[in-house]
């Protein structure tokens, strides 16, 4: 089993690979105190205070805080719901109140949509811990990259490059904190998810910033995809200034064109 030192050359690595704009944060699910590391700020008991989750995910992005969030720490209802801190179901006095917020015309649509809401099993957890990767005193169980479209570019790339296949995911406007990290948790898979407003108002996420799970044990693999495609490689130097006919091409274009039979020069 690796150990948080392997951790954190994945961490460097990455770092290196990608040159993110903020730190990639690590997240580990805690099921007892005695797992939350001793230089974690604890906000209600700490400071007095809450934090949303997206906001936890920055202090650890951008100010490379190590934040656990249990219980009473978080400041927003999909967490609670998301992660199984609260007592929730159809019968919940809570359920109505979220099924009328949930932006969805139809009474009996959003209800469906609510019941397959990502969610944990109730009680399972205690909370989490956040931490920026490079940094982390924990094994995570994921990781989520800040990533702007360049950089996400090189690393669909590279998970392409080394398991032939694409990624698919699942898009809403909202509650970016649960799907960038409970589909992942529950399916081992890669994801894609876009910053909520929430991100953006509270916690300083970028209008071209795009997140990107990485389960923990596929970190390996996306590494040594990133080493072929990686530190930009896949990206063109300077954006074209006008829209040129017959531009540059790669030999491989000639030698398919050759075959087609098609013009190989202008």
């Amino acid at each position: 089993m690796a150990n948080i030192e392997v951790y954190r050359q994945y961490a460097r690595k990455l770092q290196n690979l990608l040159q993110p704009q903020s730190y990639p944060v690590a997240i580990k699910l805690l099921t007892e105190e005695k797992e939350i590391p001793p230089n974690a700020l604890r906000p209600k008991k700490d400071q007095g205070v809450h934090f949303s989750l997206c906001q936890a995910f920055a202090k650890a992005r951008f100010r490379g805080e190590t934040v656990a969030m249990l219980t009473e720490d978080h400041w927003c209802w999909a967490p609670l719901v998301g992660f199984g801190l609260v007592e929730f179901h159809d019968r919940h006095e809570s359920f109505p109140i979220i099924v009328k917020y949930l932006g969805i015309a139809d009474e009996e649509a959003a209800k469906s949509f609510l019941r397959q809401f990502p969610r944990l099993e109730y009680g399972k957890y205690l909370g989490l811990v956040v931490a920026p990767f490079i940094k982390a005193e924990f094994i995570p169980d994921l990781v989520l990259l800040y990533v702007n479209h360049a950089q996400l570019r090189d690393i669909l790339m590279a998970v392409k490059f080394k398991t032939g296949k694409l990624i698919f995911s699942q898009f809403d406007a909202i509650d970016s904190c649960l799907y960038a990290t409970i589909p992942v948790i529950k399916t081992g898979e890669y994801r894609i998810t876009f910053p909520d407003p929430g991100e953006v108002e509270r916690a300083l996420a970028k209008a071209d910033e795009v997140i990107f799970s990485v389960p923990a044990k596929r970190l390996e693999e996306l590494l040594a995809g990133l080493s072929v495609f990686g530190g930009g490689k896949m990206r063109f130097a300077e954006p074209a200034a006008e829209i040129e006919p017959d531009h540059p091409r790669p030999e491989f274009y000639r030698q398919l064109f050759r075959a087609w039979h098609l013009d190989v020069e202008a």
